[in-house]
């Protein structure tokens, strides 16, 4: 049995592209039947309401964004009593290494809330868009390593993970 649950989907991004990632996944969640508010992590203040909490950070410089992190902090001990999915957006491509140097990344950043325990993880590829960003990083060249199939799969997973139904990986 699907039962709706009232989800908040907490973004943390520098330049947009774990935004519209993160709306992504909220149109799958809602397409589910959930009822899905997409804010970013730093205005976040209480995690009351809600059924479980998705949360997504872009990683620059080898670190999870700040304000994820922070997300985390902030709510640990609400997030200790309800569901919690999370993903990273970083590698620039989508190979074996790229992808397992941003997991390690990631596993870095949730380390510092140790008290904080996702029942879903994913990596999703970035965008590098070297006009936003300071010399030297600039001379990078333009990529976007998002998986839209790939997204909207995890999506599904973590749908029916808060219905009951699956645990995804």
């Amino acid at each position: 049995m699907n039962a709706s649950k009232h989800l908040l989907l907490a973004y943390a991004t520098k330049h947009g592209s774990t935004q519209e990632v993160a709306k992504s996944i909220s149109e799958t969640l809602a397409a589910s039947g959930h009822e899905v508010d997409v804010r970013a992590a730093a205005d976040v203040r209480d995690l009351g309401g809600y059924d479980g909490v998705i949360l997504g950070g872009a990683l620059y410089m080898g670190r999870w964004h700040g304000d994820a992190v922070g997300f985390l902090e902030r709510h640990r001990h609400a997030l200790a009593t309800i569901p919690i999915a999370v993903f990273a957006m970083g590698p620039h491509t989508l190979a074996d290494a790229d992808v397992a140097g941003s997991r390690a990344q990631l596993d870095r950043g949730l380390a510092k809330v140790p008290d904080v325990s996702p029942s879903a993880v994913a990596i999703f590829g970035g965008v590098v868009d070297p006009t936003t960003l300071r010399f030297p990083l600039s001379k990078m060249h333009t990529s976007d390593a998002r998986d839209w199939q790939a997204i909207a799969a995890w999506a599904k997973d973590v749908a029916a993970m808060f219905n009951g139904a699956a645990q995804p990986a």
